[in-house]
């Protein structure tokens, strides 16, 4: 299998032209089951398989699932901000230095998942609970310079969250872990 398809099982994000109400809502559900989705995955795992890379050059699992904790921390902070200010700029982070820090490497994976239940639960609240011009607001990514409104982001972490999943079953697929 090529790089590319390792790195991208899902394939890379693309926003619809038109987010309606049903796709949110479709996101929403696939943010909201992700905790319980990947400990289903992981469940099984030893500490060797948490420790084995999803690809040549990518990360290990407990790297992704801590990976994971980080970056849904991240945007809720991003969702927040940009529900109580105007086109707020982001903070962005090295979420490959992120990786290589010990809470990220060499730390049993238990407390990430408890991050990730408890935030998505509390996400997942907030999201629903959104109006349609609050699912408009905006925040700037200085990287891109790029504007991203709220609906559109909540379409790139429901992908976050599936493609992550992805590189753990494929990786479990191709190992013919059980």
């Amino acid at each position: 299998m090529n790089i590319e398809k390792l790195k991208y099982p899902i394939g890379k994000f693309t926003a619809p032209t038109n987010i309606t109400k049903e796709i949110v809502e479709e996101y929403i559900l696939d943010i909201q089951a992700f905790p319980e989705r990947l400990k289903k995955e992981i469940k099984m795992l030893s500490e060797a398989q948490l420790d084995t890379v999803y690809r040549p050059g990518g990360w290990t699992i407990r790297q992704l699932v801590n990976h994971c904790a980080d970056s849904h921390m991240n945007s809720l902070i991003r969702f927040k901000l940009a529900l109580t200010e105007d086109n707020p700029t982001i903070k962005p982070y090295f979420e490959d230095r992120w990786a290589e820090l010990i809470d990220s490497k060499n730390i049993d994976i238990e407390p990430a998942l408890l991050i990730l239940e408890g935030l998505h639960a509390r996400w997942s609240l907030l999201l629903q609970s959104l109006s349609i011009e609050e699912l408009k607001r905006t925040f700037i990514h200085p990287e891109t310079n790029e504007t991203i409104s709220l609906e559109e982001n909540i379409g790139i972490y429901a992908w976050h969250c599936n493609h992550h999943l992805a590189h753990i079953i494929f990786l479990k697929s191709t190992m013919n872990w059980r």
